[in-house]
């Protein structure tokens, strides 16, 4: 038993050697993986990702700092608050490639030109950020997502700075987020609601790299510069390693936002036109205005004032949108009830028009939908004033 003990553990030793040499000797790829975007608001600007081969140990994962799970206690909450949890996940190349095939995503690859000291670095940060202490991140979407992770862990790695080309100019946050959302015009809307006028000022490439698509165009011709002065480019080679067709968007309501804008303005104008020609107010018709402009306004509002989300607390949209009209109703009603000519609706004709002028001027880029919504609750107070000054 002693000697079978003996050669047990010389046997282990010399596995442990074995595999600390083919460690030394392993034939390494990193790659950039950069997937087109999908259907789902959460894919509409694409996803980044690093790629491991070793050839020796035949393995090939991939390391994906965009994982979470909407499972999660309170997730809806959280996210609304900016406090949205992310993770790092590995998982096999093969199941990464089949997940966005199906789902009609192109991957394209660039590879990267590293020494063989930083990739065994690379790979060290990587493993050591995806220990169960560490791969947990609190997740910004314009600051820190899956593609700043992957660009930051990468540049670390590498023993020189990385150069990238001159900045595109001109592009916002706000700008980048349209070219994403050109076809999903209600998940646009919803993102310019939230997003205030910081999201509008020009950013450089750094900040622009927050979009896959364009952290995959900044690599394209970044080069690596060394403690020496030499240069080397950053991608050996670009292919594109899952070449499918998109999904055609197919839109969730038939009508665009703007067209839903101008019939509400429409609807407004008409029931304002019919009050004033009956001398008769309806203020149930009111009161739906100023239920929904309130709840609106409580998700603005809190969006300004609670969340930790970027660019959110510069909106002008609170102007438009706040929760007072909620607060109002109770006077409202009581007003209407009475017959007592309410002053909501003249303060709010001043309040709409000076919203109005100030919406090409103020720095923020509005999404045009607001401009009919601010003129139906501009119009339905202006009918309110007619019809009182009709009565008398």
């Amino acid at each position: 038993m002693k000697y079978k003990l003996r050669y047990l553990l010389v046997a282990l030793l010399l596995c442990g050697f074995a595999n600390a040499y083919s460690s030394k000797s392993d034939s390494i790829r990193f790659s950039l993986l950069t997937c087109a975007p999908g259907s789902e608001i959460y894919a509409h600007f694409g996803h980044t990702a690093i790629r491991y081969e070793n050839y020796t140990r035949k393995v090939d994962l991939v390391f994906n700092y965009g994982m979470f799970n909407f499972r999660e206690p309170h997730f809806v909450w959280r996210f609304v608050k900016g406090e949205t949890d992310y993770q790092l996940g590995i998982t096999p190349y093969i199941y990464f490639k089949a997940e966005y095939a199906m789902r009609g995503s192109s991957v394209y690859q660039q590879v990267l030109n590293l020494t063989q000291a930083e990739k065994e670095k690379l790979l060290d940060l990587l493993e050591t950020n995806y220990r169960p202490a560490n791969r947990v991140y609190r997740y910004n979407y314009f600051y820190d997502n899956c593609t700043t992770r992957a660009r930051d862990k990468i540049e670390e790695a590498i023993g020189g700075e990385v150069v990238y080309p001159d900045s595109i100019a001109g592009k916002t946050f706000r700008s980048i987020v349209h070219e994403f959302t050109s076809e999903a015009k209600w998940d646009e809307l919803g993102i310019d609601m939230c997003l205030g006028a910081e999201a509008d000022v020009e950013i450089g490439k750094r900040l622009q790299m927050f979009a896959p698509f364009y952290m995959l165009h900044y690599a394209d011709d970044a080069y690596i510069l060394g403690a020496n002065g030499e240069k080397r480019p950053l991608v050996l080679e670009k292919t594109k390693i899952v070449d499918v067709e998109p999904e055609p968007f197919e839109p969730g309501f038939p009508l665009s936002p703007m067209a839903c804008g101008i019939l509400f303005l429409v609807i407004c104008l008409v029931m304002g036109w019919i009050q004033w020609k009956k001398r008769r107010i309806w203020w149930g018709w009111d009161l739906c205005l100023l239920l929904l402009q309130g709840l609106a306004g409580c998700l603005v509002a809190f969006l300004f004032f609670f969340s930790v989300h970027p660019t959110v607390g510069s909106n002008w949209l609170l102007w438009l949108f706040n929760p007072l009209p909620l607060f109002y109703l109770p006077f409202l009603v009581w007003h209407e009830k009475k017959g007592r000519k309410d002053p909501y609706h003249v303060i709010n004709v001043v309040y709409l028009t000076l919203f109005i002028v100030i919406f090409p001027i103020c720095g923020q880029e509005f999404n045009l939908t607001v401009l009919p919504l601010a003129l139906g609750l501009l119009m339905n107070s202006v009918s309110r004033v007619l019809v009182w000054k009709k009565k008398v």
